[in-house]
């Protein structure tokens, strides 16, 4: 049997915290927790991920390929083994100030920052709490949960630092469909309620009503419903994109096509066993579709953003430098 080498070998030696019925909780050591986006497809350079492993279940979940750098390549793997990552303070701390002035960080890109593991650990917490040490960066945060209204005085603090965006992913406004897609995720009324809070303590929120499922999710009254929820609930914008599937992805939501959508199956697996980005001209009919919604609800506007009230000037460039 090959040696574990990397992070297959620190998830095998990782202690475990704590187990419940489905899910075992446990300690990844981590030396760093900025990472790298190298992807032409993101908006941003770096990314926090606080968690290795997500409960929700999606079953369109593309991010469960990082569980097989663990070599856990199980289905259930990535809902039921959770990794919390070790967080030293004082060293995060060192990451963000050799940080370039304006950088761009992504929390929560690939699992989500307030799945039930962060009210057990609470790592998503301490970090916005060094964000508060910092100033002059932008920053996304992407989660299903309605627990981030627990820190919304930390974000209002960060948000006097930094450019912040909070972005709350609502799929659907259909309970029933939602439960189908996303098993443990909270409700999507709950999600909208969060939206409500968060909105109306000064921050800014956005909605990505994602993914865009063909046949499922994609009918313009559906994209509707939500845009307009999120526009009476304050959201500044909508966003939406068409899912992709990943073979990871694929291993789960084909099967679960198979029982709950079996109508749909034939055409997903035509579209997508070949590759996980959908060609053609669906990806621009749901754009243009996005962009009636948009303007429907004042949601098209100009991102116009007011400076963050401690927003530090950039540093002086070489030619200042020496300059008279």
């Amino acid at each position: 049997m090959q040696a574990l080498v990397g992070i297959a070998r620190m998830a095998a030696q990782s202690p475990t915290l704590e187990a419940k019925s489905r899910v075992e909780y446990f300690q990844l050591a981590s030396a760093k927790l900025l990472a790298p986006c190298t992807s032409v497809r993101m908006p941003f350079a770096w990314s926090i991920n606080p968690y290795r492993g997500c409960e929700y279940g999606c079953k369109y979940c593309y991010a469960r390929y990082t569980h097989e750098f663990m070599e856990l390549r199980g289905a259930a793997d990535f809902e039921t083994k959770i990794f919390a990552k070790h967080f030293n303070p004082a060293s995060f701390l060192r990451e963000l100030r050799a940080l370039p002035h304006a950088e761009t960080i992504a929390i929560g890109s690939a699992t989500d920052p307030y799945q039930p593991a962060e009210r057990r650990f609470g790592i998503t917490r301490s970090i916005m709490q060094v964000f508060t040490q910092t100033a002059g960066l932008r920053l996304g945060l992407i989660t299903k949960s309605d627990l981030l209204v627990r820190d919304i005085g930390l974000f209002r603090e960060i948000a006097r630092r930094h450019y912040l965006t909070l972005v709350i992913t609502i799929t659907t406004l259909n309970a029933e469909l939602a439960r189908l897609l996303e098993p443990l995720a909270p409700r999507p009324d709950l999600r909208l309620n969060a939206v409500r809070k968060l909105s109306a303590a000064g921050l800014r929120v956005t909605v990505n009503c994602c993914p865009v499922l063909p046949l499922i999710n994609d009918r313009e009254d559906s994209l509707d419903a939500v845009a307009q929820a999120a526009a009476r609930a304050g959201a500044v914008r909508v966003n939406a994109n068409v899912v992709y599937l990943k073979p990871c992805a694929r291993q789960v939501f084909f099967p679960f096509l198979d029982q709950k959508f079996p109508h749909l199956s034939r055409r997903y697996r035509e579209r997508f066993e070949e590759s996980a980005y959908l060609s053609g001209t669906y990806p621009d009919t749901i754009a243009e579709r996005l962009r009636r919604i948009r303007r429907r609800y004042g949601l098209d506007g100009p991102n116009l953003r007011v400076v963050p009230e401690l927003w530090p000037p950039p540093p002086p460039s070489q030619m200042e430098l020496f300059s008279d």
